[in-house]
């Protein structure tokens, strides 16, 4: 699956992949086309990790979710040591995200197109791939190459008058 078919089947994308991979074009993209994007804190909920995620999950309408859980579970390890969020947290968090009719998109990249790059992104790269590999059991996984960004139909294409037929107003209430 490519990321226009992703806009047309799904009504929650969950945007995942190393530090440094630029993600405005994409946002900017995702927002044209009806999907209204979250930004979470980068600090966890201290007691429960996936509580604002399941609050997010739980509304309706369309959304994005830049960086999720899933950050956690890879770079937990390698800058602490431990992950805060387990593989049970994980698996939960994909399986409500394909309850939602939502995928993950896979952000990639090549380290030299990294903004800046981290002395982990390879590592972080690798772990990500395994992640996504095993999330993808439970998840749509669409994984795309930063490179590929400039190739989403533009609002008020056909393809984008397509993509927006089914757009439905989100309210989030914290």
């Amino acid at each position: 699956m490519n990321l226009p078919q992703a806009l047309l089947s799904h009504r929650t994308l969950v945007i995942e992949g190393v530090d440094g991979i630029p993600r405005n074009g994409l946002i900017a993209q995702l927002a044209h086309h009806g999907f209204p994007v979250q930004h979470l804190p980068d600090r966890l909920h201290h007691v429960d990790p996936t509580r604002p995620y399941r609050e997010l999950l739980a509304t309706p309408g369309r959304m994005a979710l830049d960086g999720s859980i899933i950050h956690e579970l890879v770079y937990g390890p390698l800058r602490r040591g431990h992950s805060r969020v387990t593989w049970i947290q994980a698996l939960d968090f994909a399986e409500s995200v394909a309850e939602r009719d939502g995928a993950l998109i896979h952000l990639t990249a090549s380290v030299s197109c990294l903004r800046p790059a981290p002395s982990d992104s390879t590592e972080a790269a690798d772990a990500y791939a395994r992640a996504m590999r095993t999330l993808a059991q439970h998840v749509a996984v669409v994984s795309l190459d930063a490179a590929d960004l400039t190739h989403l139909p533009r609002p008020g294409t056909p393809a984008h008058r397509e993509l927006g037929r089914n757009q439905q107003q989100l309210t989030v209430r914290w």
